[in-house]
C-alpha cells in the first residue's frame, strides 16, 4: 500500500481563506512600502504623513535661567493617514500575539471552542488594556493631572497638546479601527457581528470626540479608569477559561466616570456660579457653549447607563443560568435517594434484613 501524502494544497491567491492565513504578510508589506518611502527624498514627504504625528508647534517656555523650546501638537485631517499606518501597526501587532502566545496556549490547554473564542478575545483586549493603562497613568503623573486635577479644565479650550498624549489617541484610534478587519480576519460569527460593531463603535466615538473637540485631558482620565476595570474583567475570564472561580469586576468605573464627567464638565467647563448664569434658556454667545457642553455630558451619561444596562442583564442571565443549574441538582438529589432506598427495602430483588425474606418451612424427620 502507498503512503497517502498529506493534502498541502495551499488556497487560490487573492481568495478569501488566502487572504485570512495571509493577511499579516500582506499588511506587513503594505506598511514596510510607507517606511522605505523614507529612504528616498521624492517620497519622503508623503511618508512622513503617515508615519510621524503632524500639527507640531513650538512653545518656549521661561521657566529656568534658559529658554526652553517645547514641542506641543494639535489635531487636524493630516491624522487619519498617521492613524491609518498605526491601524496597519496593529494588525500586524494582532497577528503576533495570537500566532506566538494565544495559540500555542490553546494547543496545551485544549479548550472547547466557546472557551476558544473567549480565551483569545480577552487575551487580546487583555495585553492591550494593560498596555494603554500602564501608558495613560504615565501621561497622567507627568502632566500632573492626577496630582492637580484643576488642570483637567484649566485652560479649556485645550487645543494644544504634548506629544505624548497625541501620540496616544492616534494609537487609540488606530487599535479600534483595526478590530473592523479583524472582524473578517478571525471570521467572527454572523451573529456575534453586531455586538462586536457596537462594542468597536462606542470606543471611536468617544475617542475621536474627545479628539476633536479638545477635550483630551478628560478623555485620557475616563479611558484610564475603563481600561483598568476592562483589564480586571478579561483576566478574570481568562483565570475562568482556565477553570478557576473568580469574582466579576467591580462596577467602580461605571459610577467614578459620570462623577467625574459632571465634575468636570459642569463645574470645570461651564459658567462660573458667580455669574449665576443657567444654560436653560439661554440667549447669547454662551448659550453654544452651554449647549454643547450639555451634549458632552448627555452623551458621557448615556453611554455609561448603556454599558450599566448591558452589565445587570448579563449578570441576571448568568444567575438565572445558575438558579437553574442548582434546582435540577436538586431535583436529581431526591431521585437518587430514593432509588437507593428501594435497593435498601428489596424491591429489586435484593433484601437487606433477613427478617424481611420468607420463612423457609422446616422437613419432618423421620
Amino acid at each position: 500500500m502507498g503512503i497517502k501524502k498529506k493534502n498541502t494544497k495551499n488556497p487560490p491567491v487573492l481568495s478569501h481563506e488566502f487572504v485570512i492565513q495571509n493577511h499579516a504578510d500582506i499588511v506587513s508589506c503594505v506598511a514596510m512600502v510607507f517606511l522605505l518611502g523614507l529612504m528616498f527624498e521624492v517620497t519622503s514627504k508623503a511618508a512622513v504623513l503617515f508615519i510621524t504625528v503632524q500639527y507640531n508647534v513650538t512653545i518656549s517656555s521661561n521657566e529656568g535661567p534658559e529658554e526652553t523650546a517645547v514641542n506641543h501638537f494639535h489635531h487636524g485631517i493630516k491624522d487619519l493617514a498617521t492613524v491609518f499606518f498605526y491601524m496597519l501597526v496593529a494588525i500586524i501587532l494582532h497577528a503576533i500575539i495570537q500566532e506566538y502566545v494565544l495559540d500555542k496556549i490553546n494547543r496545551k490547554m485544549h479548550f472547547s471552542k466557546t472557551k476558544h473564542s473567549k480565551f483569545n478575545e480577552s487575551g487580546q483586549l487583555g495585553v492591550f488594556y494593560l498596555f494603554s493603562f500602564g501608558w495613560g497613568t504615565s501621561i497622567l503623573l507627568n502632566e500632573h493631572f492626577l496630582s492637580n486635577p484643576v488642570n483637567l479644565w484649566e485652560g479649556y479650550p485645550h487645543l494644544l497638546m504634548p506629544f505624548q498624549m497625541k501620540f496616544f489617541y492616534i494609537c487609540q484610534l488606530g487599535y479600534w479601527l483595526h478590530a473592523l478587519p479583524e472582524l473578517y480576519f478571525q471570521k467572527t460569527k454572523k451573529e456575534d457581528i453586531p455586538r462586536q460593531l457596537v462594542y468597536i463603535s462606542l470606543y471611536l466615538v468617544h475617542i475621536a470626540g474627545a479628539y476633536v473637540l479638545n477635550m483630551n485631558r478628560l478623555g485620557l482620565v475616563l479611558l484610564v479608569l475603563h481600561y483598568f476595570v476592562e483589564l480586571v474583567f478579561h483576566i478574570s475570564r481568562l483565570v475562568h477559561c482556565v477553570g478557576r472561580s473568580v469574582a466579576d469586576p467591580v462596577l467602580g468605573s461605571l459610577a467614578a466616570d459620570p462623577v467625574l464627567s459632571v465634575l468636570t464638565v459642569g463645574f470645570g467647563l461651564g459658567p462660573p456660579l458667580s455669574n449665576k448664569v443657567h444654560c436653560v434658556g439661554m440667549v447669547g454667545p454662551g448659550a453654544g457653549n452651554c449647549q454643547f457642553l450639555i451634549t458632552v455630558l448627555a452623551a458621557i451619561c448615556l453611554s455609561q447607563a448603556f454599558m450599566m444596562w448591558k452589565f445587570i442583564n448579563f449578570q441576571l442571565r448568568r444567575w438565572r443560568e445558575q438558579r437553574q443549574t442548582l434546582t435540577l441538582k436538586k431535583k436529581q438529589a431526591p431521585a437518587k435517594s430514593k432509588s437507593k432506598k428501594e435497593k435498601t427495602n428489596g424491591v429489586n430483588g435484593v433484601t437487606s434484613n433477613g427478617a424481611d425474606s420468607p420463612r423457609v418451612k422446616k422437613e419432618k424427620s423421620s
